[in-house]
């Protein structure tokens, strides 16, 4: 339970606050600090974002 609530969080901050969220990743997974990324990137997190707290609330509808 607190593994999909710890879950259920990421997902609400990725969707809510995707740029911060990766940005934060991104400066510890790249030793420089010139990464450009692209603009969809934040998209696809927050896409990310919405299939994790569909999954946890699938989950929680489903009993598990």
């Amino acid at each position: 339970m607190a593994f999909r609530l710890l879950l259920a969080l990421l997902g609400l901050l990725e969707v809510a606050f995707p740029k911060p969220l990766v940005d934060f990743w991104m400066n510890l997974a790249t030793e420089d600090d010139d990464v450009e990324l692209r603009p969809w990137v934040y998209t696809a997190a927050r896409i990310e974002g919405a299939l994790i707290l569909l999954y946890v609330l699938w989950r929680r509808k489903a009993g598990e």
